[in-house]
């Protein structure tokens, strides 16, 4: 997935976007609000880590003016300030969650799946279709029950997929997130991974769709026995 990390403190920011690349995601990095607003201009991102100091104004003001422009983008605060006030602000304006520094960097990752289940609808941490069901946590895919093997950028691909079922994902959108901005990306390399992708989940009960034109479309297809 594609995240974008508005920090300041370097080595903090680092060590989240390490965190998340190990499981296969990619991120955008802003030091500023200013840097922050030139990336939510230019791409979508899947969920922001959002911190509240930065140098040229407040993440808050950044976050209420998101909401105020319909951008329903999920954001996840964190800050070292303790006052309940902060936290009632920030999630008032639209905040999905919030965490104090310092925070554990697993803690992190599991708010940040907790936040990308809640708004796709799931329970828990298993993303189920069909016959398919992906473990979000421990980056296992299994069909009827058997492993499936999908590299990094599969598993993301997938996940993808399975967050946004039935919405319309074009090829510029699949790019961002599975490469982000710093790689040499080839367009015709999303082509290839959904092509994979399509190949190992035969028959799961999830199908991804060539919209001409458009891009891709996941759907629940019935199994049968």
């Amino acid at each position: 997935m594609h995240f974008l990390i508005v920090e300041d403190t370097r080595d903090v920011a680092e060590a989240i976007e390490r965190r998340l690349e190990k499981a296969g995601h990619v991120s955008d990095r802003a030091e500023t609000l200013e840097n922050a607003r030139h990336f939510v201009a230019m791409a979508h991102h899947d969920l922001v880590i959002l911190d509240i100091n930065l140098p040229d104004g407040s993440g808050i003001a950044f976050l209420k003016a998101l909401r105020a422009a319909g951008n329903r983008v999920p954001v996840l605060v964190l800050t070292a300030r303790l006052a309940v006030n902060d936290k009632i602000d920030a999630l008032d304006l639209g905040a999905d969650d919030y965490m104090i520094k310092p925070f554990d960097l697993g803690e992190l990752e599991a708010r940040i799946r907790a936040i990308i289940r809640r708004r796709s609808g799931e329970a828990d941490r298993t993303l189920s279709v069909g016959k398919l069901t992906f473990d979000m946590a421990a980056r296992r895919v299994l069909i009827d029950g058997q492993p499936c093997d999908l590299t990094r950028r599969e598993q993301t691909l997938l996940e993808i997929f399975l967050t946004n079922r039935d919405r319309v994902l074009d090829k510029e959108d699949l790019l961002l997130r599975l490469f982000g901005h710093d790689d040499e990306r080839n367009p015709n390399a999303v082509e290839l991974y959904v092509g994979r992708l399509r190949r190992k989940i035969e028959g799961s009960g999830l199908e991804i769709r060539t919209l001409r034109g458009l891009g891709y479309q996941a759907v629940t297809m019935e199994t049968g026995g």
